[in-house]
């Protein structure tokens, strides 16, 4: 088994998330001319329940899996990390068949009366079979993550987004002449395949894995191993369930906001199909472009928790707080230049990706919090991994209550509806990242550093400026050409502003150089 340090991990799961981040828009992209807003509406409408159903079945175990096989590396123990993979992996599998039963046989009174549009029924059906497959996948990705070997996670998103990418047209194509319900279901179970496809990579890389690196039997384990899985089994319960309690803040969010927004608009007094077109534009349109730079905070979230489990269990401050200004560093000075051109070229940016240059008012709204998303990833990671998810969970759960009732507030009024929802999650990304950012204070006593934040406010700034001249002064040209070039001339103004202000040197260039050539060296 190869280990991977912080850093080069973070690039394998940055340049893999890049690549699926770009192939999963053109699902994205197309989808919505194939079966239209209001198809996106009931393709995603499911989808709230879904997450809620796999933040119980696997929730914090994956991380949980991986802080206690990075602790198991650093002491050599190789047979507990067995252990803990084979825990996992009954504990998932177990609960997530109960959970795929109970939406199977409770799909039509779900749809009917906790999903607000009854078309539903149909793509709940497709999605029920994933539970399970997701769940074996969680738990390796987590045992691998432990081991701090990023590729199999990597090579498996890659796979499942290529093989999802093609099977959810072909099969919302062939589905479509039978209506744009049975259209919706075809592009869910396009991604049920995907997900077989990932975890069956995943799989492929744990035999070979066995094969290489010293094989773990019975003998191996020993007469000692009953106690040793009642006591691993009582640690992974231990940091599994607050972080599961934690997620399951956001995800029952992300349910009652699905359902309250459909309530709102129909109180503002919008048509039931139109609000479910509405809702299919912000999530399934607006919010995966405001996600896509989101692949390089993953990458760091993921390669942060064994990193910091390892620094915590010496107790190496010093690393600790390194890995800290890493994380949020790489999150905010590469995340910020897609914030400017989100929000400066909203309007063209949508009119390429969907036709529909309407919905752009909503990109040009999230786009300014869109940097606190970025930081939020990394600072949860750090909370979870330094056991601390109970403060991740109160900070989740305030944010929650504050936009749920937002939305109530705002959506049900005739001059905002949907945009009601928008200021709501604007108001929520903002309120979560500084409280996560108080309690890494708190526990830490770390905080990002005021010179970074204002040296990238001003390279933002004139990285706009930049753009939005270029933009008006060739707008005559091809909306396409128009929005590439000015896109070009905001990064471009962007990475000079950085070198300028030394945000970015010479030895942090040539240090990523030397990562990326290891990389590709790397049989």
């Amino acid at each position: 088994m190869t280990k991977q340090s912080f850093l080069k991990g973070t690039m394998i799961l940055l340049a893999a998330g890049i690549v699926n981040r770009i192939l999963g828009f053109i699902p994205r992209i197309t989808l919505p001319r194939v079966i239209g807003a209001e198809g996106v509406g009931l393709y995603q409408m499911g989808w709230p329940f879904l997450i809620v159903i796999l933040t119980i079945v696997t929730g914090g175990i994956p991380l949980a899996v991986s802080k206690l096989v990075a602790e198991a590396e650093a002491e050599r123990n190789y047979r507990r990390s067995a252990r803990i993979l084979k825990l996992a992996l009954t504990l998932s599998v177990s609960i997530s068949g109960i959970f795929t039963a109970v939406c199977i046989l409770g799909a039509r009174w779900i749809t009917s009366h906790l999903l607000t549009d009854e078309r539903v029924y149909f793509t709940f059906l497709s999605m029920s079979p994933i539970i399970p497959i997701i769940a074996v996948s969680s738990v390796l990705r987590g045992y691998f993550q432990g081991k701090q070997d990023m590729i199999p996670t990597a090579t498996s998103q890659t796979i499942e987004t290529l093989v999802r990418i093609v099977m959810v047209l072909l099969c919302s194509f062939a589905l479509l002449p039978y209506g744009i319900s049975w259209a919706a279901a075809g592009a869910m179970i396009g991604v049920t395949i995907g997900e077989i496809a990932g975890m069956l990579v995943l799989l492929i890389h744990y035999k070979l894995q066995r094969k290489k690196n010293m094989p773990v039997n019975k003998a191996q384990i020993g007469t000692s191993a009953a106690h040793g899985r009642m006591t691993q089994l009582r640690r992974l319960l231990t940091l599994s369930l607050p972080i599961t309690a934690s997620r399951l803040v956001g995800a029952g969010s992300y349910l009652l906001e699905s359902i309250l927004i459909a309530h709102s608009l129909a109180a503002a007094g919008i048509a039931t199909a139109l609000a479910t077109a509405q809702y299919g534009a912000l999530q399934g349109m607006i919010i995966p472009i405001i996600l896509l730079p989101s692949a390089l905070t993953s990458s760091l979230s993921v390669s942060l928790v064994p990193s910091l489990s390892e620094a915590a269990a010496r107790k190496d401050l010093k690393t600790i707080h390194k890995r800290m200004h890493q994380s949020l560093r790489l999150a905010l000075v590469t995340g910020a230049p897609f914030a400017v051109i989100m929000y400066v070229l909203a309007d063209p940016l949508c009119l390429l990706m969907y036709g529909q240059k309407d919905i752009a008012v909503m990109l040009k709204m999230l786009a300014p919090v869109a940097i606190f998303i970025y930081l939020q990833a990394p600072l949860q990671a750090a909370l979870q991994a330094l056991d601390k998810p109970g403060s991740a969970l109160i900070n989740t759960l305030i944010g929650s209550l504050v936009k749920l009732l937002l939305i109530v507030w705002l959506a049900s009024k005739p001059e905002f509806g949907i945009l009601g929802a928008v200021m709501a999650s604007c108001v929520n990304v903002v309120l979560v990242t500084f409280l996560h950012g108080l309690s890494v204070l708190r526990h830490l006593k770390f905080t990002l550093r005021g010179s970074d934040v204002a040296k990238v406010s001003a390279a933002m700034g004139i990285a706009s400026l930049c753009c939005y001249a270029v933009y008006r002064s060739i707008g005559s040209m091809p909306a396409g050409i128009s929005f590439l070039l000015a896109s070009a001339a905001a990064l471009t103004a962007y990475l000079a502003a950085v070198t300028a202000l030394k945000i970015v040197n010479r030895s942090d260039l040539s240090r990523l150089l030397t990562l990326g050539r290891k990389i590709i060296r790397k049989p």
